[in-house]
């Protein structure tokens, strides 16, 4: 992991401006995710994290919901492979334990699964699609 990396926590207003363009570039650009599919509602009322370098450069995003979800996770291209996501994952699920959360849930892109298994989670069924991508529900319980 780049020892290098910095999480920042905040809400959507105090950290919208690096977590929206990481996530149009990821989701919108790369992904070619309709724009109107990716901003919701709930960005107003989640718990938002992103991923610096020393530079200061916003690496990676992701979001905690008020329910126990993990969503949004995005990681610039160039950044992957350097702990970016790991980094944000934990820092979600560091918040959701101290607030009192039993479990964090997601919803994967299956060419993520791998990387969330490695970080602790369990698949929960079957394919299905979202915004056109196959996803998988996946869980992580708490000890």
């Amino acid at each position: 992991m780049n020892t290098e990396l910095h999480v920042k926590l905040g809400d959507w207003s105090s950290l919208q401006t690096d977590a929206q363009a990481i996530r149009y570039k990821v989701f919108v650009v790369e992904q070619k995710i309709p724009a109107e599919l990716e901003w919701d509602v709930k960005d107003a009322e989640c718990l938002h994290a992103v991923a610096y370098d020393s530079q200061q450069q916003a690496l990676g995003t992701g979001r905690l919901l008020p329910d126990g979800h993990i969503g949004r996770m995005a990681v610039l291209e160039s950044a992957r492979g350097q702990g970016v996501g790991v980094a944000i994952l934990q820092a979600l699920m560091q918040q959701a334990r101290l607030r009192g959360d039993a479990e964090v849930k997601l919803n994967a892109q299956v060419s993520a699964e791998n990387f969330y298994g490695r970080n602790g989670f369990v698949r929960d069924g079957d394919v299905f699609e979202e915004a056109g991508i196959p996803h998988l529900h996946m869980h992580h319980q708490f000890p």
